[in-house]
């Protein structure tokens, strides 16, 4: 359930990335800069709606915060498909016309494109505000459900699990996505995927209840979920949860900081590859995201970074087999992964030679990060009590959120920046818009060792939060 939340969760942000190049961007006239501002305002409004999203499901619970959720997100994936009918209704006063009308009436208006474009740009960011509000709660609410059910042991495995939903939604989005885009527009890609997380959520309603009130969870398999506890559970089933906190409270923590740092570092990297990888790809060798070679190779990208399913599994190997305790587990994982992205610096050249290549590259770096993510999220119910695992996973999420603004917001001006400068624009013997990418790939590298390093720095060794 978890994993096919998450793949919904992301087709949603996919649809945008896979649709602006090539349907949308030719309606509105919109360059690099303008999806650069809309990607990096989704971003920045999803870190800020994570503070709330942690605490709001820390509150209510995981049954009813996922549901809660995942309402609103699909909500707002749901609006896009109305943004060209909104503009066009602003513009010219006709609000009831088909998406293909709207599309017509934009087309065959006198006004200059500037208040198109800068109409439909704020269009889109009120509909990617609702969308960050309800996805803030994806992962607050995933990973409290994976601390309710696993031993720590087992955390970084079972988060894997459910994390490669992010990379089944990127596998299944190009396959699905761009042709629904071709043949039946744009906005039925939005409406389509939107109405998933509808389904999902009767379904959760009617199945999710915690181990201690899930009549199918026997004995034994409650004590193995809390074998971590310090006293033995009886079998009146009696969880002491901890008590609350608040998120002031959790910043005097520095298990806090160093799990804020780790994700200020990392998010954007992955955010990165998911919004920009169909333009690189279109700017770099002319593949449109709806041509069959532009679909097998983010096909291809995104089924190598399912291969992180073995990277969450690596801390529990080195519990079980080496005898490591879980926070010492993760973190040696953790600095593997945060090694091989040092790779990311061949990307652009070996891309030179083929995009296949290329592709294997930004698919190894995806299954690192995902690996990496996947354990950094582990760390939270390794180091504070149940009751606030959300509430600080929350506050990592929006630190991961500004530092994806950042990138993302980065991206969109250096790349429209370069464009204009042409050849003018050099680094490590590229020039234009691949000098650009270029720089990119050497920040997202760096990026993890960085983070890893500082972390080390805070927690040396595996330090439980007592309250």
């Amino acid at each position: 359930m978890l994993c096919v939340a998450t793949m919904i969760n992301y087709m949603d942000r996919q649809v945008l990335s896979l649709t602006w190049k090539d349907f949308i961007a030719p309606q509105f006239a919109w360059d690099d800069a303008d999806y650069g501002e809309i990607t990096a305002f989704f971003s920045i409004t999803y870190a800020v709606c994570m503070l709330v999203a942690g605490k709001f499901v820390d509150w209510i619970g995981v049954k009813s915060g996922y549901t809660w959720a995942i309402a609103i997100w699909s909500f707002g994936a749901l609006m896009h498909a109305f943004c060209g009918i909104a503009t066009c209704g602003m513009l010219t006063g006709e609000w009831l016309v088909s998406f293909d009308g709207a599309r017509e009436t934009l087309h065959d208006t006198a006004m200059t494109m500037l208040p198109i474009t800068t109409l439909s740009v704020y269009l889109f960011m009120g509909c990617r505000l609702v969308l960050a509000l309800g996805q803030a709660g994806n992962f607050p609410a995933a990973i409290k459900a994976t601390v309710d059910y696993f031993p720590k042991k087992d955390r970084g495995f079972a988060t894997a699990i459910f994390n490669n939903g992010a990379s089944a939604g990127a596998l299944f989005a190009p396959l699905t996505i761009p042709t629904l885009a071709s043949h039946f527009g744009w906005e039925m890609a939005f409406i389509v995927v939107g109405s998933l997380g509808y389904i999902w959520m009767i379904v959760w309603l009617l199945l999710y209840k915690k181990p201690q009130l899930n009549r199918r969870v026997n004995q034994a398999e409650f004590a193995y979920i809390y074998q971590d506890e310090e006293e033995m559970l009886t079998s009146q089933r009696k969880v002491d949860e901890g008590p609350k906190m608040s998120i002031l409270k959790c910043l005097t923590y520095r298990q806090t900081w160093a799990f804020i740092f780790g994700k200020f570092m990392t998010d954007g990297v992955w955010w990165f590859f998911l919004f920009w990888t169909p333009a690189y790809l279109s700017d770099r060798y002319g593949y449109s995201s709806d041509s069959n070679m532009g679909m097998a190779l983010i096909f291809v990208l995104y089924l190598i970074t399912m291969l992180s399913i073995a990277g969450g599994y690596m801390p529990t190997y080195f519990v079980e087999r080496l005898g490591h305790q879980p926070y010492n587990a993760r973190m040696k994982a953790m600095f593997q992964f945060a090694c091989i992205q040092l790779i990311g610096f061949m990307a652009q050249p070996l891309g030179d030679m083929s995009p296949w290549l290329l592709v294997f590259v930004i698919g190894v770096l995806g299954a690192s990060h995902q690996s990496w993510s996947a354990n950094i999220f582990s760390m939270v119910g390794d180091l504070f009590p149940r009751s606030v695992v959300a509430t600080v996973t929350g506050i990592g999420g929006c630190a991961g959120g500004i530092g994806s603004y950042l990138i993302l917001m980065g991206s969109g001006v250096l790349l429209s920046y370069a464009e204009d400068m042409g050849d003018m624009f050099t680094f490590m013997s590229y020039s234009g818009k691949q000098a650009a990418y270029m720089i990119i790939f050497s920040i997202c590298s760096v990026a993890y060792l960085v983070g890893w390093i500082v972390m080390k720095l805070l927690i040396p060794k595996e330090l439980k939060v007592k309250v």
